[in-house]
């Protein structure tokens, strides 16, 4: 018999990229990124110019089809692969990232005469303009008992499907009455390839309020949020909930002449990007953390119950891997941190100095960072340059840096950043591990754990754990490519469990970083402070980060 391939599909904040995978091995033979066209919208709409309000974040849904365009194409081309040897694809996205569509599932933002209306488009995941009915959802939900709260950490963050659908319906009405179906960009694609729609387990579960056994929230609790909400769940969130690794269908023939594959071949359900990457680095058991590293972190985790955890953006079962419960975390910036300093902040001469040593800047920075001991810089941060998503759920609090001098160095300021998002997955592990779920060891996977050794130190040490590196330059693609291979199913050459695809299929490094003693014992003093400044600033003893956003908002 022939080698068989699935392609695996990631749709990242910037871009998209496909990956064509051998199901023998996890060997990825071709890789391709599409940049999205559009980026992501945040000052004004595309062809309008509509400038657009603070905290808002969009995307256009014709740049996911121009990855399919040119992505599958390429890796196919590159490859050599006969298209006939290709049997499934599977999609991972960044979430929730939601559309509106009209009854024949095409987004609202496509019609011309909507064209200029902010709340027709595909709302981003980092879109944080829905924190007042984000806030509403939380106090109305504490004050009725709901049980799905303490499931989500005990908040509904304000990048999640309901907060999202509500600020449509408060703001742009008309909008929210055209729409026939809101749905997650992830399921979108799948509909479009497929002709299908159907909503997976995992962005239901984790983004809706979804729950296996219970489902969504009642009728009573939509009412009491919003009288016109009393049948959201039974209309525009309505269709059927389909499991991780189920083949929603045939791929149709027009995408599949579009795309250069044969019609027919197994589409999988759609998935979050982070979620994939867990089969992808070989995770399938409890009491492994997974850090999906890029602009902001996922933090995945496994457990064989139901835990109660503080911040936790959720706990849902078959979420992450079918047979458990799959618990998620995260930190909002981490990347973005990274590189909001050095496109924003940086002195002129660090580039001239690293372009002398013929070094990207970043690269410049972590070996000028590395020089410095734990503690020596003399600086401790916030990592909060777009919120906190774990364990406050908060997105008005931002960023900040003590300690700084006169003498104070770019590189001390790099290095402090790093460490302030290790510090922010440390409280992550610190939550899941006091309430019951155990976090052993860490796995790191995306761009900058391959990239910045300094980095992935740091995190051994302040976590005081070991982590593995994912040995794939694309984890997340090759978890999609992974659930593509379930959904083909055995008998076309994939798989028939997730467990045995990842078996074969998931790939880490041997070498990988462990705690360094005395630095840990440094690390701990540190994260002392960082505890002190987190409650002081996060917890309400002091909310001047919030006072000075009001004072902006006031003056523009």
């Amino acid at each position: 018999m022939s080698k068989k391939y699935t392609i695996g599909l990631d749709y990242g904040t910037q871009s998209g990229r496909a990956v064509l995978v051998d199901l023998s091995n996890g060997r990825e033979v071709a890789d391709h990124v599409t940049p999205y066209p559009h980026h992501v919208i945040d000052e004004r709409l595309p062809g309008s110019g509509q400038k657009l309000e603070h905290d808002w974040a969009l995307q256009h849904p014709a740049d996911y089809i121009e990855v399919l365009r040119r992505s599958v194409p390429a890796v196919v081309s590159d490859s050599g692969i006969d298209p006939a040897d290709i049997i499934g694809i599977g999609i991972d996205f960044t979430a929730c990232t939601m559309l509106p569509v009209d009854n024949t599932g095409e987004p609202l933002c496509l019609k011309p005469e909507l064209q200029d209306q902010p709340h027709s488009w595909v709302k981003l995941w980092k879109h944080h303009a829905a924190q007042p009915e984000a806030d509403q959802i939380n106090r109305i939900a504490a004050e009725r008992g709901e049980a799905f709260l303490p499931r989500y950490g005990g908040k509904i963050s304000s990048e999640w499907m309901i907060a999202k659908v509500w600020q449509i319906l408060d703001e742009a009405p008309e909008i929210y009455n055209q729409t026939d179906q809101f749905l997650e960009a992830t399921d979108w694609v799948v509909s479009k390839l497929t002709g299908r729609i159907v909503r997976n387990s995992c962005t239901v579960g984790y983004k809706a309020i979804w729950h296996k056994q219970e489902g969504y929230p009642s009728k009573e609790f939509f009412k009491a949020l919003d009288p016109r909400l009393e049948d959201l769940t039974e209309t525009r969130l309505r269709g059927e909930v389909i499991p991780l690794g189920t083949n929603v269908g045939g791929l149709t023939a027009e995408m599949a002449a579009m795309m250069g594959l044969n019609p027919g071949i197994a589409v999988a359900a759609g998935n979050v990007d982070a979620h994939a990457a867990v089969p992808a680095v070989g995770v399938v058991t409890p009491g492994k953390l997974v850090m999906a590293i890029g602009t902001s972190i996922c933090h995945m985790l496994l457990g064989t119950e139901e835990k109660q955890v503080e911040g936790m953006c959720g706990v849902v079962e078959d979420g992450i891997i079918p047979g458990l419960f799959g618990y998620e975390a995260g930190q909002s910036a981490v990347g973005d941190i990274f590189e909001w300093y050095v496109e924003e902040a940086l002195p002129a001469y660090v580039k001239e100095a690293a372009d002398k040593a013929g070094l990207g800047v970043h690269a410049w920075l972590e070996r000028e960072a590395a020089q410095y001991k734990p503690g020596q810089t003399g600086l401790l941060a916030l990592d909060w340059w777009n919120g906190n998503r774990s364990v406050l759920v908060d997105t008005d609090l931002t960023g900040m840096i003590v300690g700084m001098t006169l003498l104070t160095k770019p590189q001390e300021i790099y290095r402090t950043l790093l460490e302030a998002t290790a510090f922010g997955t440390r409280k992550i592990v610190d939550a899941f591990h006091s309430s019951g779920v155990s976090v052993d060891v860490l796995y790191a996977c995306g761009g900058l754990p391959q990239k910045n050794r300094l980095l992935m130190q740091i995190y051994a040490d302040v976590t005081n754990r070991e982590i593995m590196i994912a040995d794939s330059k694309q984890t997340p693609a090759l978890g999609a490519a992974i659930f593509a291979a379930v959904a083909a199913g055995k008998e076309a050459g994939g798989y028939d469990t997730v467990i045995a695809a990842a078996e074969k299929m998931a790939k880490v490094k041997e070498e990988t970083f462990k705690p360094i003693p005395e630095h840990v014992e440094i690390y701990e003093r540190l994260y002392q402070e960082y505890n002190l400044l987190h409650d002081y600033f996060g917890r309400g003893a002091n909310d001047v980060m919030k006072r000075l956003k009001s004072i902006k908002k006031s003056v523009e």
